[in-house]
């Protein structure tokens, strides 16, 4: 909306030209998702803590989590809100990439909100149950790679390329690029909210992590940083970057009541929609492989628990004292803070290796 009024405002005022910079726009959109979790955050925080709207604690789990139980949660409808608010405002809504993205996020945001209101409202422990909730992120998932597929105006909006392999490319065919698409935006929706388990343990890699997808969105959106950088030219894609930076400033604000001891969790309603987001991001931009390297822990927290469920039902054993990841190393004697920050240094050392891969190829 601002986009546009600054490009009518810019036929007589040339200053406001200034505006068409993406970079500049990225900028503004964490800028504002910033300004607008730190003014309505308190204020929700009051209103799910009045209502009771509080996180159930797993009582097999470590102790020192017992004094979580009744914290608000569903805090990540405030992280949606600040990021679509700021994607209406910066964004370039004629591009189609931003709705996609946008809807996606949005979408999966409402499989978390029905999941987390009929726990923590209805006092359903199970929630959705994981069918409907698996089938409706497949459905919405198989939409958005037909959907990439069927708009794709270049060779390079459906090829497969590796890290670091500058000539490797492999055009998919349909099959494969909407089952890649599904796989990259449901794999990543969970495995984010496996890790939401710890104050601040999933959206500061959250964050990390979409503020290098914005950068590989702008190099692959910009006709001379591809080339010169080898990968992928997509025309239209260096707009994902404004909203990626909307990411970054909503969840940098969150992380502000997140951080231990938490305010607010931000439920599936966060988690499910975050990781949908960055997945999205990661396909258009065709850097799904990037994705993989830099949300390692994303990664090894959701194979953790795989594991241990295929352990367990096969040996009747169990490889890690609890899963997801983080509350093994809990119940190793760690304390949560040491978890999450050390493995906050793991996702920016692979945040690192991700974006060296635009250069080392």
């Amino acid at each position: 909306m601002l986009l546009a009024l600054a490009q009518w405002l810019a036929q007589d005022v040339r200053f406001f030209s200034v505006f068409n910079y993406i970079t500049l726009r990225t900028v503004l959109a964490a800028m504002t998702a910033l300004g607008i979790s730190f003014l309505v955050g308190p204020m929700m925080i009051r209103k799910l803590a009045a209502y009771k709207i509080g996180q159930s604690v797993r009582s097999d789990g470590p102790q020192t989590h017992l004094v979580k139980a009744g914290t608000p949660t569903m805090g990540g409808a405030l992280i949606l809100t600040s990021i679509a608010i700021t994607t209406l405002l910066w964004g370039d809504l004629h591009n189609h990439y931003v709705w996609v993205v946008l809807l996606t996020t949005l979408s999966f945001g409402v499989i978390g909100w029905v999941d987390d209101y009929r726990k923590v409202v209805h006092r359903n422990p199970k929630g959705l149950s994981a069918r409907v909730k698996m089938g409706w992120q497949s459905l919405i998932a198989l939409v958005v790679g037909f959907y990439l597929w069927n708009t794709a105006s270049l060779p390079a909006n459906t090829e497969l390329i590796l890290p670091f392999l500058k000539f490797f490319v492999f055009p998919l065919p349909a099959f494969l690029f909407i089952t890649l698409t599904y796989l990259v935006v449901v794999g990543t929706s969970n495995a984010v909210n496996l890790t939401d388990g710890l104050d601040g343990l999933a959206i500061m890699p959250t964050v990390m992590v979409s503020g290098a997808l914005a950068i590989f969105a702008y190099v692959a959106g910009h006709a001379v940083f591809s080339k010169y950088l080898g990968v992928p030219y997509i025309p239209g894609a260096g707009e994902l970057a404004v909203f990626c930076g909307g990411i970054t400033g909503a969840g940098l604000a969150f992380l502000w009541f997140n951080a231990y001891p938490a305010e607010v969790f931000m439920g599936d309603v966060g988690a499910l929609a975050l990781g949908a987001a960055l997945g999205t991001v990661a396909v258009i931009v065709r850097q799904e492989f990037a994705l993989f390297i830099m949300g390692g822990v994303f990664v090894v927290e959701a194979v953790s628990v795989m594991i241990q469920v295929v352990s367990f039902k096969l040996t009747g054993k169990r490889v890690f004292r609890m899963a997801p990841l983080h509350h093994h190393f809990e119940l190793k004697g760690w304390k949560e803070t040491q978890v999450v920050v050390r493995f906050w240094i793991i996702t920016m050392l692979l945040v690192l290796l991700g974006l060296a891969t635009l250069k080392l190829r």
